[in-house]
């Protein structure tokens, strides 16, 4: 993996800094999409019957596939964020940000995150779409 910052964080003049996520995202590189992931192991079973585990597991499942393609959390841009339940997200945002720094760490790219009725697998209560760019190796010398 290489240590190029891979993106340039975008913050507005004038603007209030954005709170855990960037308001955008520059960046220049190998693009790595993932599918929208849910918080079930490897073997597709959850583990997890609430929000916050399988949050956790979710970001493991990321930055698993990350991995895969030869990337890491510090190459994420984007994060779409689909939830069942908005007050089971507001209730527990502690447990969020305390699974995301130890998991992705204190990288924090664009997001966004949207209430949706129902996701396809029906005990999923969290599914995540992410987004990573892979800088282009540095010139040898």
């Amino acid at each position: 993996m290489s240590t190029i910052s891979p993106h340039m964080f975008l913050q507005p003049d004038g603007w209030m800094p954005a709170k855990g996520y960037a308001n955008g995202v520059l960046a220049e590189g190998k693009m790595l999409f993932t599918g929208g992931l849910v918080g079930w192991n490897a073997q597709q079973q959850f583990e997890h019957e609430d929000m916050v585990g399988q949050f956790a597991q979710t970001l493991r499942n990321i930055v698993a596939v990350l991995e895969a393609g030869g990337a890491g959390p510090e190459h994420l841009v984007r994060l779409t964020w689909y939830i069942t339940d908005k007050q089971a997200y507001l209730q527990n945002l502690r447990a969020f940000g305390q699974h995301y720094r130890e998991i992705i760490g204190r990288h924090f790219p664009a997001m966004a995150v949207v209430q949706v009725t129902a996701l396809m697998e029906d005990a999923a209560m969290i599914e995540i779409e992410a987004t990573a760019v892979v800088p282009a190796e540095a010139p040898q010398a």
